[in-house]
């Protein structure tokens, strides 16, 4: 934790009464993390040093006066059901579910227990809640994109690479419940730039490197990855390999490698949610603690990778770029 952020911490800390503080870690209130990744992925600790940092900016510290049961799904569905039944079944006063499959995960298991998402594309899409204003049932949260933006995804990617002609989209069916809206949104970007747009499902990455060899047998092809990403770097390698343009929902993996992303800051969506996190432990109402959407979405452009796959970016799209990583 940076100098700034220790000093915040301990003093939103400090400003709340003793009774909110209490040490005895058995009085402290019990809430649950249903994460659909691995607990060693670089992303998933990135959210959880967020969400520990913007918890305790409002005064909770874990360990002091909150407890947390950490759950990790592995990128699999039957699992993240299975922790969402174990996690119900520790009585929590809360659930924060990383992404769609968990929370609808969470969802199933309990109407009672309020939930809190991070991520996971538009709510109302999964049958998460109906009314985002003002959620009707135990569930409110932080969508990290719109399933339009997969048209737009479509759009930035065939303007960095104009060669691009056939595009494959590539998703987990278990895991992505809004693969759906995102693909018929990519579907009609497709007709407009003259661009087929393939679908590849995938369960396992013995199927996600049999489906992308095959896509790059042929020219001029490109790649998306939906959210959520299980087997990302797998992706990311893939990519490299065969010299494919591709665009992601996740700046990490541009750092990582990845040749493009557009999206919003995904690690700080988790600092956010800390404030319905703290909300609801002191009182708050479900109905009255509206879905948030993205107020930002960063274009991301790793020029060092279109370089290795020898593709030269337009002057023009490197100027949209909020950043470029060399």
């Amino acid at each position: 934790m940076r100098r700034r952020d220790l000093v915040k911490a301990i003093a939103g800390a400090a400003a709340w009464p003793f009774a909110a503080r209490a040490q005895d870690s058995g009085r402290s209130p019990l809430i649950g993390w249903l994460d659909g990744q691995d607990e060693s992925d670089p992303l998933s600790r990135s959210v959880r040093v967020a969400l520990r940092q913007g918890l305790a900016e409002h005064g909770w510290i874990e360990g002091r006066n909150l407890r947390i049961e950490w759950r990790f799904g592995a990128a699999d569905a039957n699992r993240i059901a299975a922790l969402a039944g174990e996690l119900v079944s520790l009585s929590p006063r809360m659930i924060v579910a990383g992404g769609a499959a968990p929370a609808q995960a969470a969802r199933q298991v309990t109407q009672s227990i309020p939930i809190v998402f991070t991520g996971g594309g538009d709510a109302t899409v999964i049958g998460l809640v109906k009314n985002i204003g003002r959620p009707e049932g135990n569930i409110t949260g932080f969508s990290n994109s719109e399933p339009l933006i997969g048209g737009k995804w479509l759009e930035l990617l065939k303007e960095a690479a104009p060669h691009v002609i056939r595009v494959a989209i590539v998703f987990n069916p278990d895991l992505g419940p809004t693969a759906p809206r995102y693909i018929a949104s990519a579907e009609a970007a497709a007709q407009r730039h003259s661009v087929q747009l393939i679908k590849v499902p995938f369960h396992d990455a013995v199927e996600l490197v049999r489906a992308i060899d095959a896509f790059a047998a042929e020219p001029n092809g490109g790649l998306m990855l939906l959210p959520p990403s299980p087997l990302r770097r797998t992706v990311l390698q893939l990519a490299a390999q065969h010299r494919l343009p591709a665009i992601y929902s996740l700046k990490a993996l541009v750092s990582d490698g990845g040749l493009l992303s557009y999206s919003a800051d995904f690690v700080e969506q988790h600092r956010r949610a800390a404030s319905y996190i703290d909300r609801i432990l002191r009182g708050a109402k479900i109905a009255d603690l509206p879905v948030q959407w993205p107020t930002k979405y960063q274009l991301v452009v790793n020029v060092k990778t279109a370089k290795a796959i020898g593709l030269a970016i337009p002057e023009a799209f490197l100027l949209q770029a909020e950043e470029l990583i060399e």
